[in-house]
């Protein structure tokens, strides 16, 4: 799910739109790029949150890796479909059917936070300070330099060029791809920015540090 801070629809039709999207799907998509590149950077055990999770890809990933995982979304279809996905595959999943941004996560509540094609930008600092030291953030969502047409369609839920950076200063940044349209456009990950970020250890987890000069 995604959604803006400004000129938003409510709440209600918010959730009628994604329920309404989620019982048409036939199938659980994929987990997201980032995170499934990115498996072996995850920590052997501790506590997860998939944040408006959808169907749950990348709750059912990280329940695989053995770690401890909450799923939240706006969504009472998307959470039941996930509910009914983890017992079939014998995982143990806690989801949720929640609004993320009246009741975003705790400050040092998680030690893994993926969020997937959700842009809400006045919450990244909520995000950030609910990793505890050493934890890591798995983001991805679209870009407004898009090569294709997927995605939302305006421009207010896609991140600017480098945006996903700026929205995260304090972390330390281990993975980050964002290709734009440079090169061979029928190649490479477009249309995305994928970012894996560590919450600094000894720093207050909203500090913001400085981007690298170059």
């Amino acid at each position: 799910m995604i959604s803006v801070t400004d000129a938003e629809p409510s709440v209600d039709d918010l959730r009628a739109k994604w329920d309404a999207r989620y019982r048409q799907s036939d199938r659980i998509p994929s987990p997201a790029l980032v995170l499934s590149e990115n498996r072996h950077l995850l920590p052997r055990s501790g506590e997860a949150l998939d944040l408006a999770c959808g169907l749950g890809e990348n709750a059912l990933l990280l329940a695989e890796e053995g770690l401890l995982v909450s799923a939240w979304d706006l969504s009472p279809v998307a959470i039941e479909r996930l509910g009914r996905e983890a017992a079939a595959r014998g995982l143990t999943v806690s989801a949720q059917v929640r609004d993320v941004r009246t009741h975003p996560p705790a400050v040092d509540g998680f030690d893994v936070i993926v969020v997937a094609h959700f842009l809400d930008r006045v919450l990244a600092p909520a995000i950030a300070a609910s990793l505890r030291p050493g934890g890591l953030l798995f983001y991805q969502t679209y870009t407004c330099e898009a090569v294709t047409e997927q995605g939302p369609t305006s421009p207010a839920y896609r991140l600017a060029p480098n945006e996903l950076l700026r929205l995260f200063p304090g972390l330390l940044i281990r993975c980050y791809r964002e290709e734009g349209r440079l090169g061979d456009l029928s190649r490479g990950v477009r249309d995305l920015a994928l970012l894996v970020g560590e919450q600094r250890a000894g720093l207050g987890a909203a500090e913001p540090g400085p981007l690298p000069a170059g």
